[in-house]
């Protein structure tokens, strides 16, 4: 590692400690010529996962993306935000661990609306009918009554 302050390249590492829930790690540094203290973080280099569109188009995984739909769906509802970070930690997990480069939009709505339902049914509804954008009043009942069903099991 060089030195941000003379570039010679011999440091010694300080001191080590997890960050960002252990998925990487800040060091403490000290060069070996001038003395100069500095901090690097090392992290896992992750492979990029693309979500392909209904539409067809694709993009980087982003992950604020479905915790501000989330977010969005239990406004004014009795749900700590850590609980959605949670959910949104829990997706992505699962997405990388089923070891594709690329998923539908369709299975990660999916994913997060099988979550959201057992946190809150009224943000599972709100979810689900900007997502599934029901076209009228009959579609919205149909998905209250499995939602219903669900519940009674």
């Amino acid at each position: 590692m060089k030195c941000p302050s003379c570039q010679y390249n011999g440091t010694r590492v300080l001191d080590s400690r997890p960050v960002d829930e252990g998925r990487s790690i800040r060091r403490r540094r000290e060069c070996e010529q001038c003395h100069f203290r500095f901090t690097t973080f090392e992290k896992v280099e992750e492979m990029p996962l693309i979500v392909v569109k209904k539409e067809g188009t694709r993009e980087e995984f982003r992950r604020d993306k479905i915790l501000r739909g989330l977010i969005k769906a239990c406004e004014k509802r009795p749900v700590a935000l850590e609980q959605l970070e949670q959910i949104t930690q829990e997706i992505e997990k699962e997405l990388r661990n089923q070891g594709v480069a690329e998923v539908k939009s369709e299975a990660i709505g999916e994913m997060v609306m099988e979550r959201l339902s057992k946190v809150d049914e009224v943000a599972y509804v709100r979810f689900a009918s900007v997502y599934r954008q029901f076209k009228d009043l009959n579609v919205f009942i149909e998905e209250l009554k499995e939602l219903i069903k669900k519940e009674q099991r």
